[in-house]
């Protein structure tokens, strides 16, 4: 379970958030850990990808502290997956312990998710930033064709 107030990445997935942080010298298009794992949360989320952690990265990156999360205002983001996926208003409740980890093993999993559709996504991707890229562009363009009335359909 969750540790309270902590949020962790599974250690298959931890190279990946590094390469993806513009940290140490890399170029990767996120600033902070933080911004690598909501990104990946909302793209497990609209993929319905939850995926549990298994083995933990206890190295870099460790488990990230929560206040990293709300001070960049990513814990409502926590908090809207929760109540979508558990459709229970008490998932919200502030100071119980028991809920709070409900909600941030929820977030993890499907920041993990995300994470998994990214690692393949990036496989023999030169420039993370351009890829990632690709990926929203195509997410838009197939929401697009979605939206399109087609006149086709009524022909024959």
């Amino acid at each position: 379970m969750a540790e309270t107030g902590r949020i962790r990445v599974a250690k298959d997935k931890a190279e990946l958030v590094k390469a993806l942080t513009s940290s140490d010298g890399s170029t990767g298009p996120f600033q902070t850990f933080a911004d690598v794992i909501v990104f990946a949360a909302a793209l497990g989320a609209k993929h319905k990808k939850r995926v549990p952690l298994g083995e933990i990265s206890k190295r870099e990156p460790s488990p990230i502290g929560q206040e990293h999360f709300l001070t960049r205002g990513y814990d409502l983001i926590i908090k809207l997956l929760a109540i979508v996926e558990e459709k229970e208003l008490a998932i919200l409740s502030v100071g119980n312990e028991k809920f709070e980890n409900q909600r941030l093993r929820l977030f993890e999993e499907y920041a993990n998710g995300g994470l998994e559709i990214l690692q393949n996504e990036m496989r023999g991707a030169v420039d993370y930033s351009e890829r990632i890229l690709l990926v929203l562009s195509s997410e838009r363009f197939q929401q697009e064709q979605q939206r399109e009335f087609d006149l086709r359909r009524f022909l024959s």
